[in-house]
């Protein structure tokens, strides 16, 4: 009886589990094509094939919509955990074309695309929308460089501070492709043309920023 009980508890967990999924699904897809601001609750229930009492208990209001949609996206910024220890220039190097290549990969990505052009679009009606998007999307980016920058100075390959550092390899990353995947004037990058993008501002970044025991790169 028991296990019939716990059997019964997790099928229950996964089928909310795919309803709030659906939830979310329904509501990024009705913010990109209405905008934030006009967008209702109701119209959210309907696309997602629920009740607004379902929709409350499973998600939340529609801010609460708009922050897990970002969230869910933002942890695919994450620095992995298995992380190499960086002793040298060439894994540091590697590390850097490595996230960098994951960086443009996942944020070029049109959704995505799609969440910045929202965040731009309701700027004036809704700020909540860029204040979401700039507090959880972008900063997971901005820390995980951090992070990275930090231990690349805590082994003695960098100097200067962690933020300022991930910033400048940022603009290294991306120039003006941003830009231009939000003006719609260019198409996103392919897989080979991303790692080369990221093998190059990895290059770059180092070069400017030799040993510091010694002024030459290793």
């Amino acid at each position: 009886m028991a296990r019939t009980s716990m059997s019964k508890r997790r099928q229950e967990g996964s089928d909310e589990g795919v309803v709030r999924d659906r939830i979310l699904d329904a509501a990024f897809a009705a913010f990109v094509k209405s905008g934030y601001a006009t967008t209702s609750t109701l119209e959210i229930a309907t696309r997602a094939r629920v009740s607004k009492r379902e929709l409350y208990a499973l998600v939340g209001n529609k801010q609460e919509m708009l922050v897990a949609c970002i969230s869910e996206r933002a942890q695919r910024l994450e620095v992995p955990a298995d992380l190499p220890v960086l002793r040298d220039r060439q894994t540091l190097a590697q590390v850097l074309a490595a996230f960098g290549t994951k960086l443009v990969r996942e944020i070029s990505d049109p959704t995505v695309i799609a969440v910045f052009r929202l965040a731009i679009a309701e700027a004036a009606q809704a700020p909540e929308v860029a204040r979401a998007l700039n507090s959880i999307g972008r900063e997971a980016s901005r820390a995980a460089l951090r992070k990275i920058m930090a231990q690349a100075q805590a082994s003695g390959l960098l100097t200067g501070r962690p933020a300022e550092l991930a910033e400048q390899f940022a603009g290294l990353l991306w120039r003006d492709l941003m830009v231009s995947l939000l003006l719609g004037v260019t198409e996103r990058p392919n897989r080979r043309e991303i790692a080369g993008r990221a093998r190059a501002a990895a290059g770059d970044f180092l070069q400017l920023h030799p040993l510091p025991n010694d002024g030459s790169d290793a």
